[in-house]
């Protein structure tokens, strides 16, 4: 679709549909992180977020945090973390499964998904959560986002590469692949912040 020339003051105009750009960024962590804050570079990533202008990072404790029932935490995501066409939503996870699920019915500016996989891993709590209950909605997923960026590791102890790379295939993700992060548990991520700069200062 073709870019005019004109541009607003909360966005790009392309055509005669208004592209809005991002003013929110939301953290779904994964299944059992207790308090999020604390736990992975979460706490982290939202500091580095929050120095950015113009745009809210919001980290909250996830109602139903061990199970994370999918019945629970999309209208958690909806009605409490006020997901929508102007935020940029990273999941962790069971917060990337959560994200994409969310994706299917709910316009996004872009989600970054870390650690993402497609089925229950044989793990009854995962198939207890309801993610995995039935097939994927790809191009939905692909349609009601602008961005699609994954971050995964092939030597992840929780999740075979090959559901990571379907992931990245089905949705034509810019997949960021690395060899040595497990399942980014780390204290800190730079290359997630330099990710999420570049979405939120893209024209």
């Amino acid at each position: 679709m073709p870019r005019c020339a004109s541009f607003s003051s909360t966005g790009v105009i392309y055509g005669n549909v208004e592209k809005m750009k991002p003013v929110r960024v939301v953290i779904v962590p994964g299944n059992g992180a207790g308090d999020v804050e604390h736990c992975n570079w979460y706490g982290w990533a939202k500091k580095q977020i929050d120095k950015i202008a113009g745009v809210t990072c919001l980290l909250r404790n996830m109602p139903d945090p061990v199970t994370a029932r999918e019945s629970i935490w999309l209208p958690f995501m909806e009605r409490e973390l006020h997901c929508d066409d102007r935020t940029v939503v990273i999941g962790h996870s069971s917060g990337a499964v959560a994200a994409m699920r969310y994706a299917e019915t709910h316009r996004l500016y872009a989600v970054v998904l870390v650690g993402a996989y497609t089925s229950d891993l044989g793990d009854d709590n995962e198939r207890e959560s309801g993610y995995f209950s039935r097939p994927w909605e790809w191009e939905k997923i692909q349609g009601n986002c602008q961005h699609i960026v994954q971050f995964g590791s092939t030597d992840d102890p929780f999740l075979p590469w090959n559901e990571q790379q379907l992931v990245a295939d089905s949705l034509q993700a810019r997949l960021h692949k690395f060899t040595d992060r497990g399942h980014f548990q780390n204290t800190q991520f730079p290359e997630l912040i330099g990710a999420v700069r570049e979405l939120l200062l893209t024209e």
